[in-house]
């Protein structure tokens, strides 16, 4: 039997992204409002680089991450895709119809095809991608990717709710009027 870390079978949601590149933040925001539902039993944590996933989720039954996707979509569209151990390896193209890399240098479609390589992937993958319109250094969110966030943080909370119990209603309420300040120091 190989021993687990602390916390291993703990569900996880990441929020993937760059805060400061426009709608690649969306990732990170999702996290932060998932978060803010204090679901219990789930750790949520933001990253920047998807290598470091394969190290995060090993061991795990769920995790669910969040991320721009850049797949000629409108902007604002929702995608969710399932991976997992035992599961079929995603397509080619199945995070950016422009090429595996998605938004990233080294792609998450990449990182879920090693981690399965290395049998690193958790038991449940769920890949939550919001399509993307811009990567502007700088730039908030576009308005289409700003709209699609309650509906990620619902599809979020939905999956990692059954992981745990499920969060006080509203619990992320109220973000369309008042989206969440860039946290300094931040878990990335």
């Amino acid at each position: 039997m190989t021993p687990r870390r602390a916390g291993a079978g703990q569900a996880l949601l990441v929020g993937l992204g760059s805060p400061d590149r426009g709608d690649d933040a969306v990732g990170p925001i999702v996290a932060r409002l998932v978060a803010a539902s204090r679901l219990p039993g789930i750790l949520v944590v933001e990253r920047e680089d998807p290598t470091c996933l394969i190290d995060l989720w090993g061991g795990r039954d769920l995790a669910v991450v969040v991320d721009a996707l850049s797949s000629n979509r409108d902007p604002g569209s929702l995608v969710i895709m399932e991976s997992g151990l035992g599961g079929a390896p995603l397509p080619r193209d199945a995070w950016a119809r422009t090429g595996q890399g998605g938004t990233h240098a080294f792609g998450l479609a990449a990182a879920v095809e090693l981690a399965r390589a290395l049998n690193r992937l958790p038991r449940r993958l769920v890949l939550i991608g919001i399509e993307a319109g811009a990567f502007d250094h700088g730039a908030p969110l576009s308005m289409p990717v700003r709209a699609a966030v309650p509906r990620a943080v619902e599809a979020a909370i939905g999956i990692l709710a059954p992981a745990g119990e499920r969060p006080a209603p509203g619990g992320g309420a109220g973000w369309a009027a008042r989206p969440p300040r860039a946290v300094q120091g931040a878990d990335r």
